[in-house]
């Protein structure tokens, strides 16, 4: 009985390992395999397991090359394959950078925030709220862009949020050429794919990439796999070729582009569409790949649509026929390679609580609070007990530091309810130390504001038409007498 319980488990053991072996060979087995290698014709994109000499489709000698069976390929190459080509090492120095390939949009407010035109072979984000303009904006693109280039370049316009009927109302109340545009509309990746494959446009437009979904993700859209799998997608088959992708995206109640970050990581080009108010619409760009990012297009939204705003200056200045209030300064900012003459609006009134409030959502509110305690040190005025409200005239955002001296001015006029003299502008950045300090292109600045009539211009360094004021004492001296 023990010889054959002994027995019994051996023959066991044996099986074990035996089962663990084949196991374990057929993982190795399993790992190894990388795909399926196929021999496609570069003549004709016929395909087949083994290589020839000759092709049977067309019948042209040594076309066929070594590709592979890869199920995540984005360009089909036969009936029910995905087949995609093997990559290979190519030399640097050989490699041909086509510098200065863009496309114009039409649009030259686009064009100056995407880098002097879209990009070839790059994908676009924009993103902003409901109701801002983003379909007319892309519409108007669409229209424009093949205008632009002779009508001869196919645009493919894909809306997942309007129908047919809807876009043609649209674009012919805003008075739009219809010539070269393709509409699609449908929600469906493996319709736009097979679109994208016959139509090949130059231009390829997503309105918007959250309502896009594919069977191989979900059938739920705006999910993030959603997301991430339907926009890898249209990124790689716009990578491949010489065109351009432009997508709408939705964004979240704080601003921010709805869904994973990893969808601003994928574009080359995230761009925001902000707004003022009611008319005035701001186009900036938050990533850029190929362009600067301090570049802001501005429109008007009027009934033909949006409209470039020829002298954005008038926006940011107010034109009073009478005397100037307490409590507003002037100066000049770089947004991109334009200069702009803005207007920094202040109010100081007593805190309503025990501890005093800044409210300031165009310029930073720890810039105003670290601005109000340097004059509070060196001036001897009060601001710890008072609630401050800073305003921008027409709806800018101002970051830059050459700003300080200017919102310096306007929040003393406000607290002694002093107005600085007419048509003077203040330049200049603002340290602890109550030091004036020099900005970047100082003449360029100086010399729009003396373009735009202001007579008297204020700044650290002097020059010709420019006062000097080398500190927060000085420039209270010129500007108030004080």
């Amino acid at each position: 009985m023990y010889v054959c319980a002994r027995a019994q488990q051996a023959r066991a053991y044996v099986t074990q390992k035996l089962i663990i072996v084949k196991i374990g060979f057929t993982g190795i087995a399993m790992a190894k395999k990388s795909g399926t290698i196929v021999y496609k014709c570069s003549s004709c994109g016929y395909s087949q397991p083994r290589w020839l000499g000759r092709c049977p489709q067309c019948g042209e000698w040594n076309t066929l090359e070594e590709c592979i069976l890869d199920a995540n390929a984005v360009s089909p190459a036969g009936v029910g394959l995905s087949v995609s080509e093997r990559a290979k090492p190519v030399p640097l120095s050989r490699v041909d950078a086509k510098d200065g390939i863009r496309l114009a949009t039409g649009i030259a407010e686009f064009d100056r925030v995407l880098g002097g035109g879209a990009a070839m072979r790059s994908a676009v984000l924009i993103g902003g709220e409901p109701g801002i303009g983003k379909s007319t904006l892309l519409l108007q693109t669409a229209s424009l862009a093949a205008k632009a280039n002779g009508n001869a370049m196919r645009v493919l316009y894909v809306s997942g949020e309007e129908s047919a009927a809807q876009i043609k109302e649209r674009s012919e109340r805003l008075g739009l050429a219809a010539a070269g545009i393709e509409l699609l509309c449908t929600m469906r990746l493996e319709d736009m794919l097979a679109a994208l494959d016959a139509q090949n446009p130059v231009l390829v437009i997503v309105d918007s990439i959250q309502t896009t979904y594919s069977v191989q993700a979900g059938l739920i859209p705006g999910t993030v796999n959603q997301l991430k799998y339907c926009a890898n997608e249209l990124i790689s088959w716009v990578k491949e070729r010489d065109a351009v992708l432009i997508m709408a995206a939705h964004v979240t109640k704080e601003g921010l582009i709805a869904g994973p970050k990893s969808l601003e990581h994928m574009v080359d080009t995230v761009v925001s569409f902000e707004r003022s108010n009611d008319e005035y619409r701001f186009l900036r760009a938050a990533k850029n790949r190929f362009g600067s990012v301090d570049e802001i297009g501005i429109f008007e939204m009027t009934e033909k649509g949006l409209t470039e705003v020829a002298d954005p200056s008038v926006l940011f200045i107010t034109r009073r026929d009478g005397k100037q209030p307490a409590g507003v300064a002037c100066t000049a900012v770089f947004e991109g390679s334009r200069v702009f003459i803005v207007e920094i609006q202040a109010l100081v009134v007593p805190a309503k609580a025990s501890l005093s409030r800044v409210y300031s959502d165009k310029i930073d509110s720890a810039r105003v609070a670290r601005v109000a305690a340097v004059l509070e040190k060196r001036t001897g005025l009060h601001f710890s007990d008072q609630d401050l409200y800073i305003n921008v005239a027409g709806g800018m955002r101002l970051t830059e530091g050459a700003i300080d001296a200017a919102l310096a001015a306007a929040l003393y006029s406000a607290r002694t309810d002093i107005a600085l003299a007419a048509e003077t502008a203040v330049i200049g950045e603002l340290s602890l130390a109550g030091e004036i300090r020099p900005v970047p292109r100082l003449t360029q600045r100086a010399k729009t504001a003396q373009n735009m009539g202001f007579s008297t211009v204020i700044a650290p360094e002097k020059s010709k038409g420019v006062s000097q004021a080398r500190d927060v004492k000085e420039l209270v001296t010129l500007l108030f007498g004080t």
